[in-house]
């Protein structure tokens, strides 16, 4: 089979977690017998942050075939400018942008490719092919959030373009009714993230000092680790032996700056860090005896499940979609009410009682069975099959 993937956004050096997604799709589909490539619209030229088989052919329409365009400045002040307005207004831009050009680029990489199928990962992919090219080329659009938001605030012929997609894949139960009730007649089916099946961590045997950790962009509305730090600091002198770490990339210098002054101001510098970004997960997940995320949103939330699979028990917001339904509250974790106290409450209850974490935490390990590579895979694979040849 013959793949195309097509993610018309950022790829490079690009440490989120649809970009995770893509590069472990195209990765795995190439390992499993299939013929892929990987379609990207990026600025920036350059490697992806996680790794590519050499199998896997990349295309950056943004820079192809000896052509080479960025974002110009005055689509830049366009979109600004309409998104006082209308997100959607302002989001639109970036496909008058893709349309005006780089709309030869995508065509020349559909003519040299000549894919069996497209998995579109958003619908201003899907809109290009479907409105602009006109293909007739199956495709499966793959939603990575909240579908309710794309009926919210992408532009209309984008949401146009869910109708005429073959498949739409949510990643959560809860994701599907967005969809199925504007478009019956869309083939809506969910498929979750596959979870890396780590060994279980022993956190029963762990001695010395404790660790908290939070791995996610630096972020204050999305991820907000801030919370994280005020819920400890009242904590940290009633729990002399344990420390925070915060992994992730800083998504504003000024967003991570007043973190690290709200740690010096507390004295905690050597116990509350922020360590920047990783490449072995596994190894800061294994030090770790709690996995907090006091995220506001998530399209799956892959690192919250990444601790739980390795065996530590889990804080995070009840309000939090995705989130919501990785956790079972009181059985793998705690699903919290909004606001630092109710967060605060259940981390001491974590650190105060090492049974709890333990229980909690073998109870993680095995809620994230679920979302094995083999499940996760040989059902795409299967959805693949079924839509390219119908």
């Amino acid at each position: 089979m013959r793949i195309l993937l097509a993610n018309f956004s950022k790829m490079v050096g690009d440490t989120g977690g649809a970009a995770k997604v893509h590069c472990n799709f195209a990765n795995v589909m190439q390992q499993r017998g299939h013929d892929v490539a990987m379609v990207y619209s990026d600025d920036s030229q350059g490697e992806c942050f996680f790794p590519v088989n050499k199998g896997v052919r990349q295309y950056n329409i943004n820079h192809y075939d000896g052509s080479s365009y960025t974002f110009p400045l005055s689509y830049r002040i366009r979109r600004e400018v309409l998104r006082v307005f209308s997100r959607k207004l302002a989001s639109a831009v970036n496909d008058d942008f893709t349309k005006d050009y780089l709309l030869d680029n995508v065509k020349a990489i559909l003519d040299k490719e000549k894919p069996d199928i497209i998995i579109a990962f958003q619908p201003a992919a899907a809109k290009v092919y479907i409105q602009d090219i006109k293909t007739e080329l199956p495709i499966i659009l793959m939603c990575h959030g909240e579908a309710e938001d794309w009926f919210r605030s992408y532009p209309y012929k984008q949401v146009k373009a869910i109708k005429d997609c073959d498949v739409v894949q949510v990643l959560m139960p809860s994701f599907r009714e967005a969809v199925t009730k504007r478009y019956p007649n869309t083939k809506t089916v969910v498929i979750g993230n596959v979870v890396p099946q780590f060994e279980k961590e022993e956190i029963a045997n762990h001695t010395g000092r404790h660790k908290l950790i939070f791995i996610g962009r630096l972020a204050r509305n999305h991820k907000r680790p801030h919370l994280l730090l005020e819920a400890f600091m009242p904590l940290a002198s009633k729990f002399p032996d344990w420390d925070v770490e915060i992994w992730g990339k800083e998504h504003s210098r000024g967003y991570a700056d007043e973190m690290k002054a709200k740690i010096d101001g507390a004295g905690l510098q050597d116990r509350i860090k922020i360590m920047g970004t990783t490449h072995d997960v596994e190894s800061v997940l294994r030090q770790g005896d709690i996995f907090v995320f006091p995220s506001a949103y998530e399209g799956f939330g892959l690192t919250i499940a990444e601790g739980m699979s390795i065996g530590l028990p889990a804080v995070a917001y009840a309000s939090c979609p995705a989130v919501n339904e990785l956790v079972h509250d009181g059985v793998d974790g705690f699903l919290v009410e909004d606001g630092v106290e109710p967060l605060r409450d259940k981390m001491e209850l974590l650190m105060s009682d090492k049974d709890l974490r333990v229980k909690m935490g073998t109870a993680a390990h095995e809620a994230m069975k679920e979302y094995s590579d083999d499940k996760i895979w040989d059902t795409w694979e299967k959805l693949i099959r079924e839509t390219a040849t119908k």
